[in-house]
C-alpha cells in the first residue's frame, strides 16, 4: 500500500471506538466508571487482605497479590482516557502518547498472561507434591518468577514498539487519523497504516504466538498432571477439595487466553472490528474486574480474612 504525500509517524489519533454505539455516551460512561472503581477497589481490597493477613502469606497468595496489581495497571491504561473520550467532542490522543498507551498496555497485558502460567505451576506443586509445596514455592522462587514474567513481557512490547515506529499514517486534511477503537491497539494501528506491515504481523504470529504457546504448554501441562493426581485420590472429598482449588484459576484462564487468540491470533480478515472492541473490553474492563471476585468468593481463607478485616465473626473463623 502506497502512503499519500501528507503521510507521518506522528499524526493525531482519533478514537472512535464507541462512537457509533447505540447506547448513549452518558451511559457508556457512567457504565465503564463503576466498572473502573469495582476493579480499583476489588483489587485493592485484596492486595491488603494478603498483605496484612498472616494466614495468607503462602506462595499462591503471594501470586495473586502480584496479579491484582498487574490488573489495576491493565484498567488503568485504557479506562480513565476512555471515560474522558466518552465526554469530550474531539477523542484525540498524540501518537507518542498512543505509543505509551500501547507500550504499557502490552506490558501490563503480557505480565498477566505469564503470571497467570506461573499460577498454573503452583497448582501443580501444592496438588502434585504437596509435602513439599512450600519448600519448592518459596517466596524468593516466585519473586523471581514474578520479575522474569516483567522482563521478558518489556523485552516483547519494545520489540513490538520497536516494528510500529517505522510507520506511516496518513491522515485527513487536518492529519487526523481514525482508530475505530477506544485505546491504542495492536490491530487497530496496524489496519490504519499505509506502510508495509508484513514485519509486525509476522513478528505477531511468530515471536507472539512463541510467547503464547509457552505459558498455553505449562498451563496444559499443569492441569494434565493434576488431573491425573486428582482422579488417583482416594476420597471423593479430597478431589472435590482439588478440584475447587483450579476452578477459580481455570475461569481466568479461559477469560484471558480466549479473548488474546480471538483477537490476536486469527487473520486479519477474519475478524471484524466490532469483534475486537467486544474481546478488547473482556480483557481491559471485565476480566480485572472479575478476578478479585473469582478468587475471593469461592476462596474460604479470603473471605475469613475479610470478615477478620472488618471485624465480622470470631478473629480465629
Amino acid at each position: 500500500m502506497g502512503c499519500a504525500p501528507n503521510a507521518s509517524h506522528s499524526p493525531v489519533f482519533l478514537l472512535l471506538g464507541f462512537s457509533r454505539a447505540r447506547v448513549s455516551p452518558g451511559l457508556l460512561f457512567f457504565l465503564f466508571l463503576a466498572i473502573y472503581l469495582v476493579t480499583i477497589i476489588g483489587n485493592v481490597t485484596l492486595v491488603l487482605l494478603i498483605s496484612r493477613d498472616s494466614r495468607l502469606h503462602s506462595p499462591m497468595y503471594y501470586l495473586l497479590r502480584g496479579l491484582s496489581v498487574i490488573d489495576m495497571g491493565l484498567s488503568t491504561v485504557t479506562l480513565p482516557q476512555l471515560l474522558a473520550h466518552l465526554v469530550s467532542n474531539y477523542p484525540a490522543i498524540s501518537a507518542a502518547r498512543c505509543l505509551a498507551q500501547f507500550f504499557f498496555f502490552y506490558a501490563f497485558g503480557v505480565t498477566d498472561t505469564l503470571v497467570i502460567s506461573v499460577m498454573a505451576l503452583d497448582r501443580y506443586v501444592a496438588i502434585c507434591n504437596p509435602l513439599h509445596y512450600h519448600s519448592v514455592m518459596n517466596r524468593q522462587l516466585c519473586a523471581c518468577l514474578l520479575t522474569l514474567s516483567w522482563v521478558v513481557s518489556v523485552v516483547h512490547t519494545m520489540l513490538h514498539v520497536g516494528l510500529l515506529l517505522p510507520l506511516y499514517w496518513a491522515g485527513d486534511a487536518e492529519g487526523n487519523v481514525k482508530l475505530p477503537h477506544f485505546f491504542c491497539d495492536h490491530r487497530p494501528l496496524l489496519r490504519a497504516s499505509c506502510s508495509d506491515i508484513h514485519s509486525n504481523e509476522l513478528a505477531i504470529f511468530l515471536e507472539g504466538g512463541f510467547l503464547m504457546l509457552g505459558p498455553c504448554a505449562l498451563i496444559v501441562l499443569s492441569y494434565a498432571r493434576i488431573g491425573a493426581t486428582i482422579l488417583r485420590l482416594p476420597s471423593a472429598a479430597g478431589r472435590h477439595r482439588a478440584v475447587s482449588t483450579c476452578g477459580s484459576h481455570l475461569t481466568m484462564v479461559g477469560f484471558l487466553y480466549g479473548t488474546i487468540i480471538w483477537v490476536y491470533f486469527q487473520p486479519p480478515s477474519q475478524n471484524s472490528q466490532e469483534q475486537d472492541m467486544v474481546a478488547a473490553v473482556m480483557y481491559t474492563a471485565i476480566t480485572p474486574l472479575a478476578n478479585p471476585f473469582v478468587y475471593s468468593l469461592r476462596n474460604k481463607d479470603v473471605k475469613s480474612a475479610l470478615h477478620r478485616l472488618l471485624g465480622w465473626g470470631r478473629a480465629d473463623s
